[in-house]
């Protein structure tokens, strides 16, 4: 019972998390915009970079980016709090029973790990150079995320048995 319920109280950790960087980006909206900003204008990274030509100044896909993170982030969010009721129901059944009910918090962790690797390091990180700026570069945050995330994962998705201390 002891490894269920460390499974559920990470889980219930990351959607607490997702819930604090959902409000973050809504109450303080211009804060994380201006970082997609200028992730996207490319405007901090190495005078003369021959990858210039990726840029993006057109406000509307500033936001339009923004708004799809922001919603990927709701996304996570909602799906971490309904695996981990799910979970919480299930903390007492079968093996079986509760692995089942791991589906939609195992979802939630995968999206999260996506939006890390694919919105951060990827796109943001190699796709619009961040990694080149001083000021707006977040790979270090996104690659702690996707560890810490990918951690909570591995644990989340090792068998449960009927006997566990």
């Amino acid at each position: 019972m002891t490894l269920r319920t460390i499974k559920l109280l990470l889980v219930f950790g990351v959607a607490l998390f997702y819930t604090f960087v959902v409000f973050n980006n809504i109450t303080d909206y211009g804060s994380n915009f201006e970082f997609v900003r200028h992730v996207l204008m490319m405007d901090s990274t190495f005078p003369g970079n021959h990858g210039m030509w990726r840029a993006i100044n057109t406000p509307t896909l500033h936001t339009a980016f923004y708004f799809s993170i922001i919603s990927w982030e709701t996304l996570t969010m909602v799906l971490g709090w309904w695996g981990g009721v799910r979970m919480a129901r299930a903390l007492r059944a079968p093996a079986p029973g509760f692995h089942q009910a791991k589906g939609v918090a195992i979802a939630a962790l995968a999206l999260s790990l996506l939006m890390w690797l694919t919105a951060f390091l990827a796109v943001g990180g190699e796709w619009f150079l961040m990694w080149q700026s001083k000021n707006w570069n977040g790979q270090d945050a996104a690659f702690r995320m996707f560890t810490v995330i990918g951690i909570v994962l591995l644990l989340l998705i090792q068998p449960d048995t009927e006997n566990q201390p």
